[in-house]
């Protein structure tokens, strides 16, 4: 059953009169396909109109939303030949953060991502895509093997940040982080980041500091949640909206700061009303992204990836 926003309440209505009929229809034999195709119309304009002027905290509803896909589920769209590989070699195998070799329109490539898990018992094994110190360890060790076998890099990045847990802490989650966004900058391969959800704060950006930077039109990238930071200048998660608009976090915001490279387009509604579709649009835009970085060298995409990020903020 679909879960509709507060924000989508008009179309959940049409689409809630549209089963109505189709139900009577079924029912007692009546033609009512003029009517049901009448409002399927109407429901239509209604979702494009909406998604066509959502706010910063709308869109950020949205990158949140319960059905919205995941890490598992564009495994399965994307990519073929999935080989998983687990553990950091010195703690254990963190299931918020997932990774392995896999093969993207037939080139081979290292994916690695957070998976936020889709019922109440696969978010709590995956603790809700907030990656401990042994999740970043695992996504160094294995961004260290795509390195020496010249192995492109792809991470999917849906976080809403790192761990804060006292045993994350205690095991060196900051040095951890630091650790990963280190690694992320010095690859001599071809590295692609795909914020397709949350992008929240240092667990996001570990993954992220890539040479081209993708994000879902309706996804969300900061340094700190809009509730977050409601509460640190305002003392109150009220003004959660105002503080999403003014930290710039919509993909458009960011494009515009030359933060992000590329805007991947959704499905009109979003990537939940149709995981397929988001996927291939996605999987597209990563290949056409991997088909330009591989005329590089090593020495060239350090040198391109060191003056894109000193670039920012200038």
């Amino acid at each position: 059953m679909m879960v509709y926003l507060d924000f989508e309440k008009p179309v959940a209505a049409l689409e809630a009169r549209i089963l109505e009929l189709q139900a009577a229809a079924q029912e007692s034999d009546v033609d009512a396909d003029a009517e049901i195709a009448k409002l399927r119309g109407k429901a239509d304009k209604q979702l494009a109109d909406t998604y066509a002027n959502l706010t910063a905290w709308q869109k950020t509803q949205v990158a949140r939303h319960p059905e919205r896909p995941h890490f598992k589920h564009y495994i399965a769209s994307m990519f073929e030949d999935f080989m998983p590989l687990a553990g950091d070699r010195a703690f254990g195998d963190d299931q918020a953060i997932i990774g392995g070799l896999a093969r993207l329109h037939g080139r081979r490539v290292l994916v690695i991502g957070h998976e936020k898990g889709d019922d109440t018992q696969s978010r709590i094994r995956h603790n809700f895509g907030m990656g401990k110190p042994e999740g970043y360890r695992k996504a160094i060790r294995l961004m260290e093997l795509a390195d020496r076998f010249g192995i492109p890099v792809v991470s999917l990045v849906d976080t809403s940040g790192a761990f804060p847990g006292i045993q994350a802490e205690e095991r060196g989650q900051a040095e951890a982080i630091a650790r990963s966004t280190e690694k992320c900058l010095a690859l001599g391969v071809p590295m692609i980041a795909c914020i397709v959800g949350e992008g929240g704060s240092g667990g996001a950006v570990a993954l992220a500091a890539a040479d081209r930077i993708l994000m879902f039109q309706y996804a969300v990238y900061s340094v700190i949640s809009p509730e977050g930071c409601a509460s640190i200048l305002w003392r109150t998660g009220d003004k959660a909206a105002d503080a999403a608009q003014a930290m710039k976090m919509t993909a458009d915001d960011l494009k515009s700061l030359r933060i992000i490279d590329r805007i991947v387009k959704e499905p009109v509604g979003g990537a939940h009303r149709d995981h397929a579709l988001a996927a291939a649009m996605l999987a597209s835009a990563i290949h056409e992204e991997l088909e330009a970085l591989s005329a590089f060298s090593a020495k060239e995409l350090l040198q391109q990836r060191r003056a894109k990020f000193l670039a920012m903020g200038a």
